[in-house]
């Protein structure tokens, strides 16, 4: 069969994940490639005997030689394809998100299926992300699709990290269009409470909109709790404990940049410091030193695996911190506990939090298990995309 696009043939019985809809082809999949196609063009991949099963990002530096776009292999990848993309994008981030939530996640790269391609909105302006050689290439018509559908005041790209390395591209990032100066913060609302958001200067693209249902259950559970949050970043889930009645907030984390912007959302949200502290400090070595026991702990600590070597590493760290956690629980404590690590799935994860509390001589039962907010689909058949998964323990003695 004739294809518009030169073909990525694939070795014998190497097409069942892409037919059981994974969107990735590792390089030892791949027999050959007719033509020679660069880093980022449209490929279709063909079984072994020519048959044709999809369109994608081709790209012979990456380990992932190919991305799945669509199943319908007489596609134009064009404008119009990228434009339909993004419309059916919104049109379920206006099912989802309430209106009194002014920040949120529109496009969510494999998940929507626009490998690669992270857009965060905050009120009126988007924040961009292009993590993969096919969406470089497609860049212009998808600046193109965002003006045209949103309507932004302004885009700001943070085309950065790993991941454009292994893709073979250099780290971009700055105002696109638009913009604002680079010591303003752009203010969103989230359910109804006020935060401010530093696209330039913040971690991922300002603020951790994955955590916002997260965030409301921490709400609900936290009147006349205690509560100890660490690495608390900027103070999210401080805000809504203390929104839930907390009687007291207790936020550790390391950045002092951080900690002035936890104090300023506390007060901005009408909830004092002084009643709520903010510390700096080490988490670890916080909860090693204090003596302090708390009705309930948030542990949101960054990700401690980077790559697939990091992994014992890594579970080194998360065992760590939640078994100090655990030490610093009173009898029937809630722990919400979470790894943000892509390289950390969720059995090994709750076997590592297991073994924190066999270690710390306590009983927990799980009462849900968590992950980020439906902003964040993610493909049933690529569950890789899940990269948030938590834990909501009750600890007991």
């Amino acid at each position: 069969m004739k294809t518009l696009y030169p073909r990525l043939i694939l070795k014998p019985g190497r097409e069942k994940s892409l037919l059981n809809g994974h969107p990735w082809l590792f390089s030892g999949a791949v027999a050959s490639v007719e033509g020679k196609p660069a880093p980022g063009d449209i490929v279709t991949a063909v079984d072994a005997a020519g048959r044709p099963l999809g369109l994608g990002f081709f790209n012979s530096r990456s380990d992932i030689m190919f991305r799945m776009l669509t199943a319908t292999v007489d596609s134009r990848v064009d404008a119009a394809f990228w434009r339909e993309r993004l419309r059916f994008a919104l049109d379920l981030r206006r099912r989802l998100i309430p209106r009194d939530t002014t920040a949120c996640r529109l496009v969510n790269a494999e998940g929507d299926r626009m490998p690669g391609l992270i857009v965060d909105q905050y009120e009126n302006y988007l924040v961009c992300s292009l993590a993969t050689a096919g969406m470089e290439q497609n860049r212009p018509y998808l600046l193109e699709g965002l003006q045209e559908i949103f309507h932004p005041a302004g885009i700001y790209e943070r085309s950065e990290g790993r991941a454009r390395k292994l893709e073979g591209l250099e780290e971009r990032s700055g105002w696109i269009y638009g913009g604002i100066e680079a010591e303003k913060r752009i203010p969103v609302q989230e359910n109804g409470l006020s935060f401010e958001v530093d696209v330039v200067g913040g971690q991922k693209t300002g603020f951790f909109l994955d955590q916002r249902t997260n965030r409301e259950q921490v709400a609900g559970l936290s009147r006349d709790l205690a509560l100890l949050n660490c690495f608390s970043y900027t103070g999210a889930f401080s805000v809504y404990a203390a929104r839930g009645g907390a009687r007291r907030v207790v936020s550790v984390d390391v950045s002092e940049g951080a900690n002035a912007m936890a104090r300023f959302h506390l007060e901005k949200n009408g909830f004092s410091p002084d009643r709520h502290p903010v510390i700096r400090g080490d988490a670890f070595s916080w909860l090693r030193e204090t003596e302090e026991i708390f009705d309930a702990i948030i542990l949101d600590p960054p990700a401690f695996a980077k790559s697939r070597k990091d992994i014992a590493r890594s579970a080194r760290g998360y065992k760590d911190i939640n078994l100090q956690a655990m030490k610093h629980l009173r009898n029937g404590g809630l722990l919400w506990t979470f790894s943000c690590s892509n390289f950390m799935d969720e059995a090994l994860f709750q076997k590592v939090v297991l073994g924190a509390a066999r270690d710390a001589g306590r009983h927990v039962q799980l009462l849900k298990s968590l992950g980020p907010g439906p902003d964040h689909p993610t493909s049933l058949a690529h569950l890789e995309g899940r990269y948030l998964k938590g834990l909501l323990l009750r600890v007991s003695s």
